[in-house]
């Protein structure tokens, strides 16, 4: 018999934890206060990008079972946005290629970041972030690269256990943003 564990999580009420878990931590006001990410449509959807692509990234490690959890939150991720797209009434025929380009950021996003992170490269995090995030130079995006890199420490030290129960824990984000270290970081520019 299979362990519990192993079998095919299919509950929707799982998905759902894991991605509002994923859309709290997105929309965490310390990223838009003190990092100065833009607090508009489309610097909210740059932090959801980056949090599910932390979250499906920690997954790539796990069996199958586990693995699928990341397909089906990136599921919801795409469901959620097609619905926002139509409550900002964009036009049902506009959809599609507005899902596509969402769809192409996130892979894109995710390769570059996938690979400065596997490199420890902090500088070419940074300048994805810069680029991606921040559309410009931004003090902000050196503590966003350490608050990614502690992201994924933090989701390491969380088992498969956790996940097919719906929890997620991100570090919190205060204690990379904080005024003292933000100001740190603008004086060190």
């Amino acid at each position: 018999m299979k362990s519990p564990l192993f079998r095919r999580i299919r509950r929707p009420e799982i998905i759902a934890a894991l991605y509002g878990m994923i859309v709290a931590q997105a929309r965490s006001p310390a990223f838009y206060r003190a990092l100065a990410v833009p607090d508009t449509v489309n610097g909210r959807l740059e932090m959801l990008l980056l949090h599910t692509f932390l979250f499906v990234r920690r997954l790539r490690s796990e069996p199958e079972p586990i693995r699928v959890l990341g397909q089906e939150v990136f599921d919801l991720f795409c469901q959620d946005i097609d619905g926002n797209l139509r409550e900002m009434r964009v036009g049902d025929l506009a959809v599609p290629g507005q899902m596509r380009q969402i769809g192409e950021a996130f892979y894109g996003r995710a390769a570059v970041y996938d690979a400065a992170l596997v490199a420890g490269d902090a500088a070419a995090l940074e300048e994805a972030l810069i680029r991606n995030v921040f559309s410009g130079p931004s003090a902000g995006a050196r503590c966003l690269a350490a608050y990614m890199s502690e992201a994924v420490r933090c989701l390491a030290t969380q088992g498969a256990a956790d996940f097919s129960q719906g929890r997620i824990v991100f570090p919190d984000p205060e204690l990379l943003t904080g005024a003292d270290h933000a100001r740190d970081l603008v004086a060190s520019r």
